[in-house]
C-alpha cells in the first residue's frame, strides 16, 4: 500500500497513526486530572498530583514588568523607562469590543468551558489529523494565560525563557494544572484582564493599554471595533501580523478576527462587515523609553538615578534583587532635580564648550545642608550617538556611578580643605611662609596616619610663575593660589590631618579607592569628580556640615505603596567657626583673586580655581550659603590632552585656567539656578591678617606641581607666557590611548602634578 496519496497528503494508515499518537499524548497531558463527576465540560483542582497542591503567588497576581516614571522635585516628568512597555489596567478601562474580540479568536468558548476545553482538545486533535500537521492549537485562554505568566518571569534570559517554553509532557501538564488553580480562585473576568495585561501585541508593546497607545495614541477603553478586532489579531503572531510593517496582512487578520466575532454573535453581521470595509487608520506613537529621551538635558541625571537604584543596599541586599526591582519597574520616582537649576546647568555647559569640541565640560549643582542634587549637565548631550557627539559618559560622577575610569586631577580646588585641617588645628590663617617660587621639602617630613614617613626623597615643587615668591599668609595664598605655602602648610598642619579633613568633608577618588596619603594631595593630585567636590564645597557653606549627596526623594510602587530611599547622612567635619573662615578666605578668591571672572556681585560667593599640570584638567568650585556648583573642564575620551594653544567654544585661549573658562560656565550656571529675591550671606567673621604678608610678587593661578617627584624638578609651567616649559612635566605612567578618564594605573598621579588656579 503506498504511503502518500496522489496529492502528496498522508496516507490513511499515516492519519491513524497520528491520531492514536495525539490521543495517547493528550491522555497522558490529562492524566492527573480529574474530570468531575458534574459541570459543563470544566476540570477541577481535585486529584491533583503532589506538588501541585498551592497555586504560586505569582498567578494569582503576576509581578508584571511596567513602566517607571521618573519626576523632577516639581513632579515634571524626566523620562520613562522601562524593561517591558506595559501598564496595567482594570478590566473596566478596556474596551467592551476587545474582550470580546480576544475571546472570539483565541478561545471563543470561554466562558462555557472550565480551564481546560475538553470540546476544544478533541476538535483539535481532529483538525490536525486531517491536516497531517498542528492546524489548530486546543489551549485556552486561561492556559495561554499561565505560560505568559512563567515566560515574563523568564524576562530576557534566553535559557529561562526556553524552559518556559519548551515543548515537554511535563510543562504541559504543570501548565494544566495551574491553569485549574486559577480558574477556582481568580474567576473568568479576572483571569481576563490579567490576560490583556500580560499578552505581548508587537512593536514593543506588552499589554493592551501599551498595545493602543503604540498603534493608535489612545486609551484601551477607547478602542472601537476595528481598532480592537486588528489587536486581537495580532497576538497570535506579532511580527507577521504587525500593521506598521505589512499592513495587508494584517487587513486580513483582522477580518479574520471580525469573521469570526460574528459567528460567536459578540457582533452583528452587519457590524462585522461594516468594519471590514474599514481601512485600518493608525496613529502610531514612537516608543519612548529610557534615559535617552530624558527631558531638558537630564539624561546624566536620570541614568545616575537609575544608577543609585541598582548599586544602593537600600533597594535590595544583593545586584539581583536591586535589578528585579528596576526591571519590574512600575516605579514613580520623585527625585531632587530642580528644573530651574537644570536648565541653568546646561545652558551654562554650552555656552563656552562646544559639543563637537575637543575638551568638554561638566556642571553638577548641589544643595547645602540636605545633599539634594539639584542638575547635572554636560556639553555633550546624552545619547549613543557618537557622530553626533554624543555621550552616556557621565563626568560628574565616579566610575561605579556611570563615570569616567578615574575621575580627573582636582589641582588647586584641594587646598580648601588643607586650610580647614590647619585651622581645626589651630593654626591661625595669620601664619605665614617665605619661599621663593620653586620649593624643595623632604617627603620623610610628612607623616601618614599610621605614623610611617610618607616618602625618603626630596619633594620639588614649584608655584606657576617665577614672579610668585615671597612671604604670604593663608587668605592671600588661597586667593594667590600659591603652591608653596601650601605645602608648608601641609607640613605644618599635617598630611594625615589634611587627608583625614578631605574625606570628613566627602573628598573621593572617582574609582572609589581610598585616598594616598602622599604630600602631593594638598596640590589636589588625588583624582576625584565634580559631585564630590560640590557636596565638599556645600560642606563649607553648611557652615562646617557635610551631607552625603541624594538624588531621590521618594518612590512608590505599582500600588502606591512607599519604598525607603537613601537618606542624606549629616555630620560635622569642622567647626563653625573654622567654615566661616574659609568662606571669608574664599571670598576673596572671586572679589580680587584668580576667580575673579566667576564671582557674583548681587550675593555672597565663594570660590576655588583649579588647574592641574599641562592644563589637563581646569576647574571652578564655589558655592554661596545656599548652592554648591563644581564645573570641570577637560579631555574626556582617550589620552588627555593640554589645553594650550587650543580653540573651545569657538574662543582661542593661549592657555586655560580654572578662572578664565570654568569660571564664567560657573558663573552662568550661578546666575540661572538662584532666585534673585533669595541673597543669603555668609555668617560674618574675623579673620586674622598678619602685617608680614607680602602678597608675594606675582599675581598668576598658582600652577604646579602635585607629583612625587623623587628629586627631580618636575611640574609646573616655568614660562610667563603660559607655554609649556622644558622637562616632562607630567611624569609617571600613562595608559595607552582609548582608556577613559584620562592617565591612570596603579601609580596614577605619582608624577602626575596639579597646580593652582
Amino acid at each position: 500500500m503506498p504511503k502518500t496519496r496522489s496529492g502528496g497528503g498522508l496516507s490513511t494508515t499515516q492519519q491513524a497513526a497520528k491520531f492514536i499518537g495525539v490521543a495517547a499524548l493528550s491522555g497522558a497531558v490529562l492524566a492527573g486530572i480529574a474530570l468531575p463527576a458534574a459541570g459543563a465540560l470544566g476540570l477541577a483542582a481535585k486529584g491533583t498530583v503532589e506538588g501541585f497542591d498551592e497555586i504560586p503567588s505569582n498567578l494569582k497576581t503576576p509581578p508584571l514588568s511596567q513602566r517607571t516614571t521618573i519626576l523632577d522635585r516639581d513632579g515634571g516628568a524626566l523620562a520613562t523607562v522601562y524593561s517591558r512597555d506595559r501598564t496595567v489596567v482594570p478590566l473596566k478601562d478596556i474596551s467592551p469590543y476587545m474582550q470580546d474580540a480576544i475571546i472570539a479568536i483565541e478561545d471563543s468558548r470561554f466562558y462555557e468551558h472550565g480551564a481546560v476545553d475538553l470540546k476544544g482538545i478533541l476538535r483539535a486533535m481532529n483538525r490536525n489529523v486531517q491536516a497531517g500537521g498542528a492546524a489548530q492549537g486546543a489551549s485556552t485562554l486561561t492556559q495561554q494565560y499561565v505560560k505568559n505568566v512563567f515566560v515574563e518571569e523568564a524576562g530576557d534570559d534566553p535559557e529561562k525563557v526556553a524552559e518556559a517554553t519548551q515543548q515537554t509532557l511535563g510543562r504541559k501538564v504543570r501548565e494544566l494544572k495551574y491553569a485549574i488553580q486559577v480558574e477556582e480562585e481568580l474567576g473568568k473576568k479576572k483571569i481576563l484582564e490579567n490576560y490583556l495585561n500580560i499578552t505581548f501585541f508587537g512593536q514593543q508593546a506588552y499589554g493592551i493599554e501599551a498595545a493602543s497607545q503604540r498603534y493608535f495614541s489612545k486609551a484601551a477603553k477607547d478602542l472601537k471595533l476595528e481598532e480592537a478586532a486588528l489587536l486581537a489579531g495580532i497576538v497570535q503572531s506579532p511580527s507577521r501580523y504587525d500593521p506598521v510593517n505589512d499592513t495587508e496582512e494584517a487587513t486580513k487578520r483582522r477580518n479574520i478576527v471580525l469573521t469570526r466575532m460574528a459567528a460567536v454573535r459578540s457582533v452583528s453581521k452587519a457590524e462585522a462587515e461594516k468594519a471590514m470595509e474599514t481601512p485600518i487608520k493608525l496613529k502610531p506613537s514612537k516608543p519612548n523609553n529610557g534615559c535617552i529621551t530624558a527631558v531638558s538635558g537630564s539624561g546624566f541625571f536620570c541614568d545616575y538615578v537609575r544608577k543609585t537604584i541598582l548599586t544602593d543596599p537600600a533597594f535590595g541586599k544583593t545586584d539581583e534583587e536591586r535589578a528585579k526591582l528596576w526591571n519590574l519597574g512600575g516605579l514613580t520616582i520623585r527625585t531632587t532635580l530642580d528644573p530651574r537649576a537644570q536648565q541653568a546647568a546646561n545652558e551654562a555647559a554650552t555656552a563656552k564648550v562646544n559639543k563637537d569640541d575637543k575638551f568638554a565640560a561638566s556642571v553638577v549643582q548641589v544643595q547645602p545642608g540636605d545633599g539634594k542634587i539639584l542638575s547635572m549637565g554636560q556639553s555633550r548631550p546624552y545619547g549613543l550617538d557618537q557622530k553626533k557627539n554624543e555621550t552616556v559618559l557621565n563626568l560628574a560622577v565616579s566610575n561605579k556611578m556611570g563615570g569616567s575610569t578615574y575621575g580627573f586631577q582636582v589641582g588647586s580646588t584641594f587646598k580648601p580643605f588643607t586650610a580647614a585641617a590647619a585651622l581645626e588645628k589651630g593654626i591661625s590663617p595669620a601664619q605665614t611662609f617665605s619661599s621663593g617660587w620653586k620649593l624643595t621639602v623632604p617627603e620623610s617630613s610628612f607623616r601618614r596616619c599610621d605614623g610611617s614617613p610618607a616618602g625618603n626623597v626630596p619633594w620639588q615643587l614649584q608655584n606657576e610663575l617665577e614672579s610668585e615668591k615671597g612671604t604670604w599668609d593663608m587668605t592671600s595664598a588661597l586667593g594667590k593660589s600659591i603652591n608653596t605655602y601650601f605645602a608648608l602648610l601641609e607640613q605644618k598642619a599635617g598630611l594625615c590631618e589634611t587627608v583625614t579633613m578631605a574625606k570628613k568633608v566627602g573628598y573621593e577618588r572617582g574609582d572609589g579607592k581610598e585616598i594616598e596619603e602622599r604630600p602631593a594631595a594638598t596640590l589636589g593630585s588625588v583624582d576625584s569628580t565634580p559631585l564630590s567636590m560640590a557636596s565638599a564645597y556645600a560642606t563649607f557653606a553648611n557652615r562646617g556640615t557635610y551631607c552625603t549627596p541624594v538624588a531621590i526623594e521618594s518612590i512608590t510602587d505599582p500600588n502606591g505603596k512607599k519604598l525607603d530611599v537613601p537618606q542624606t547622612q549629616c555630620s560635622r567635619a569642622m567647626s563653625e567657626k573654622t567654615a566661616d573662615s574659609i568662606n571669608q578666605m574664599l571670598k576673596g578668591v572671586v572679589e580680587d583673586g584668580t576667580g575673579t571672572q566667576a564671582g557674583l556681585s548681587d550675593r555672597d560667593n565663594a570660590g576655588k580655581t583649579g588647574t592641574t599640570n599641562d592644563r589637563k584638567d581646569a576647574w571652578f568650585v564655589g558655592y554661596t550659603p545656599n548652592l554648591s556648583t563644581a564645573v570641570w573642564v577637560g579631555d574626556d575620551i582617550g589620552e588627555k590632552s593640554s589645553m594650550f594653544d587650543v580653540t573651545i567654544g569657538g574662543q582661542y585661549y593661549d592657555k586655560v585656567c580654572g578662572g578664565c573658562l570654568p569660571g564664567p560656565i560657573w558663573r552662568i550656571a550661578m546666575t540661572g539656578a538662584l532666585d534673585a529675591s533669595e541673597t543669603p550671606g555668609f555668617s560674618p567673621v574675623s579673620v586674622p591678617r598678619s602685617k608680614d604678608d607680602g602678597g608675594g610678587e606675582g599675581d598668576g593661578e598658582g600652577e604646579g606641581d602635585g607629583g612625587r617627584n623623587r628629586g627631580r624638578d618636575r611640574g609646573g609651567e616655568d614660562r610667563q607666557d603660559g607655554k609649556p616649559g622644558g622637562g616632562n612635566r607630567f611624569p609617571g605612567i600613562e595608559l595607552p590611548p582609548g582608556v577613559i578618564g584620562g592617565p591612570g594605573g596603579d601609580q596614577r598621579g605619582q608624577g602626575g602634578g596639579t597646580e593652582g588656579p
